[in-house]
């Protein structure tokens, strides 16, 4: 085989290679982002409860709003084969979500529950933000006690 057949057929090969890489590589970029919304909105609500935000019912509702809205994405795409962190430095998924789908599926559906309701549970006042919030929060620590990566 001439040299530039070689090059070139080991070329063609590496490609699948590297565009599963830069795929794998998006999808932990996109869940990031996932759960950096839901950080962002749980965090609005948790400096609300502890007064380190002035509590603004619009807002409290909006940010409660906002976990439902993400809470009724359907994640289970975003964690491919290859994306624990075992596979990539930068993913925090433990190689437990790919071994016991069924429970990974069954927790995110516990923060579906959690999160319904929300918007007018954290409406009346700053003390309401609490249990709402302490209801979301153990649905996340639920998932993350199993299938998160300490850091």
């Amino acid at each position: 085989m001439h040299p530039i057949k070689a090059i070139a057929l080991a070329a063609t090969l590496a490609l699948p290679t590297l565009a599963t890489a830069q795929d794998t590589e998006d999808f932990v970029e996109a869940r990031h982002g996932f759960m950096s919304l839901l950080g962002v909105n749980m965090g609005q609500l948790a400096g609300m409860a502890k007064g380190e935000i002035a509590y603004d019912e619009a807002a409290a509702s909006l940010a409660a709003s906002n976990i439902v809205a993400l809470t009724q994405y359907d994640v289970r795409p975003l964690f491919v084969e290859g994306t624990s962190s075992e596979d990539m430095r930068d993913s925090e998924a433990l190689p437990a979500i790919w071994e016991n789908p069924e429970d990974f599926s069954a927790k995110f559906a516990g923060l579906r529950d959690a999160a319904a309701g929300a918007p007018d549970a954290v409406k009346g006042g700053q003390d309401n933000i609490g249990p709402a919030l302490q209801k979301l929060g153990g649905a996340c620590k639920a998932c993350h006690d199993d299938y998160r990566k300490d850091d």
